[in-house]
């Protein structure tokens, strides 16, 4: 898409629109990549973990069992999940807890790293979809999410 191209155009009004009530409904505050039509959120208010998918349905039937499911993006090129947490923290420096995440291919997004919300585009792509959508500005801890995954840690055939 060429900046003078009108579908470009449209991409960034739709995605503008959708990152207003991102921010007015479920206080995502985003910014919209107007060269790709992307929402963009900076880690830190919320934070973000990100599994293959099928770790990700275990560990949200498991918060969902404790009435703590938050946001879930799903990636189904990439047959990963993403799920949006409350603030990061300090976790990210526990060795033996990212030695678990690692042999597990679990990731946990760094305070200023970024990461894609859903858009029109990628609706229209299938690249990036809600699993799992916000429901007001509610948001798990980030140890909560972390200690679901220990507790579904995928058994070795």
């Amino acid at each position: 898409m060429s900046v003078l191209d009108p579908s470009s155009y449209t991409a960034t009004q739709e995605a503008l629109a959708r990152c207003r009530r991102y921010r007015k409904d479920h206080g995502l505050y985003g910014v919209v990549d107007s060269a790709l039509g992307r929402i963009m959120l900076e880690v830190g208010a919320v934070g973000a973990v990100t599994m293959p998918a099928n770790l990700g349905q275990r560990v949200r039937d498991r918060l969902m069992a404790r009435h703590r499911c938050g946001p879930i993006i799903a990636h189904p090129r990439s047959g990963r999940w993403t799920f949006l947490t409350g603030p990061t923290d300090d976790s990210y420096h526990d060795t033996a807890l990212f030695s678990d995440l690692f042999r597990d291919c679990v990731s946990v997004a760094l305070p200023g790293s970024n990461i894609v919300l859903p858009s029109p585009s990628d609706e229209h792509s299938a690249y990036r979809a809600w699993t799992h959508p916000p429901e007001g500005d509610y948001r798990p801890e980030l140890a909560e999410v972390l200690a679901a995954t220990r507790e579904c840690h995928p058994v070795s055939g």
